[in-house]
């Protein structure tokens, strides 16, 4: 396959400091594709890269083909969206969107054409005249994604454009950013460390780890199926047991705690008995029952309620075993068999094999 963008064993230090350690990815042409990570994984870092603003020590970037190394920024087909808009205060809107054409020397008549245009596509209609100082923090994100549509790139990186918005402009921009891209049929790579953001709006999401890449696929892929434990707490399994295989096959495996605990996984890969390994299981896949349930599921432990928070659209429980371990489960808020169950409650929580994540260690 032809990646518009490719990340071939790419290093990159700083002094001590290794940002990325061995980096290869592909972006595929006309994909969203977003970076997820922690402050300080890299992801930043990469989008440098691909801009031209850092160069890398070890390694390969390729830009439609080419390699990228000797390319001045300028001369890259790609632009870039930073979170805090870099605008010019003392320039209109139209003179903000039209500063890259102008620095292109592009005629006047093609210049208000195309701002025009894109003014449009983010729905800024009309806005030409008015000062940036004058916009709300969603308008100034639109100018400065006009500013970098206007260009017309085959490739658009933006650097968390949306963490200075309230919630629900970055909901909007979310909408409308997808909306963009399937229009245009531009690549994004976008770089955001919300996990939401990434499963709302991405068709891949590499989650990235301390400058490696830890999982690449599709929001469903990352969220339900998470390879490593980093991934899992990462994208929100709160629950893990550290455990020992005592039963493995092709189809199904029977773990063991240190206390004696028994827990089940569908689909595992086969262990060796004996073998050590971590189970994960998300706070919503764990069902609370106020009695226990007959017949007694695979996967059962008892607990008293902690801790019970109403959260609107869900209730969310922390439990606490016996041996002093604490769960947090979640459930909608629609479900009576939890409405009820409040601090101080006996619980059993009970769960599929098949939503049981297993990480050997």
């Amino acid at each position: 396959m032809e990646f518009i963008v490719a990340l071939r064993n790419v290093s990159k230090r700083y002094g001590g400091h290794a940002a990325l350690a061995d980096f290869s990815l592909g972006v595929r042409r006309g994909e969203f594709l977003i970076f997820l990570g922690p402050s300080g994984s890299g992801k930043t870092t990469i989008l440098r890269l691909v801009a031209g603003f850092e160069q890398p020590q070890e390694g390969q970037i390729l830009i439609e083909g080419r390699d990228a190394r000797d390319l001045a920024p300028y001369r890259r087909n790609v632009n870039t969206v930073f979170q805090h808009y870099a605008l010019f205060p003392h320039l209109n809107v139209f003179r903000n969107v039209a500063f890259g054409l102008e620095e292109r020397k592009v005629g006047q008549d093609e210049i208000r054409r195309r701002v025009c245009r894109v003014l449009e596509l983010v729905n800024l209609p009309g806005t030409e005249e008015r000062a940036v100082t004058q916009l709300s923090g969603g308008e100034k994100q639109r100018v400065a994604l006009a500013r970098a549509l206007v260009l017309e790139p085959a490739v658009l990186l933006l650097d968390e454009p949306l963490g200075a918005l309230d919630q629900k402009l970055r909901h909007e921009m979310q909408v409308e950013l997808r909306r963009l891209r399937q229009r245009l049929g531009i690549t994004f790579i976008f770089v955001t460390h919300d996990q939401e953001e990434a499963l709302v709006m991405a068709d891949r999401v590499a989650v990235i780890n301390a400058g490696r890449l830890e999982q690449v696929g599709t929001g469903e892929e990352i969220y339900e199926r998470p390879r490593t434990r980093f991934v899992a707490e990462f994208m929100g399994v709160k629950n893990f047991f550290d455990v020992n295989c005592a039963i493995s096959s092709a189809t199904e495996n029977c773990f063991r705690t240190a206390r004696g605990q028994t827990f089940w996984a569908n689909g595992a890969a086969p262990l060796e008995p004996g073998a050590p390994a971590t189970l994960g299981v998300r706070p919503e896949a764990l069902r609370l029952h106020a009695q226990m349930p007959q017949p007694a599921p695979k996967n059962l432990l008892e607990g008293e309620i902690v801790e019970a928070i109403y959260e609107g659209g869900s209730r969310r429980w922390a439990v606490k075993l016996e041996g002093g371990e604490l769960l947090v489960a979640r459930e909608p808020s629609v479900q009576e068999a939890g409405s009820s169950l409040e601090r101080g409650a006996r619980v059993w929580l009970a769960w599929d094999p098949a939503r049981t994540l297993v990480y050997p260690r």
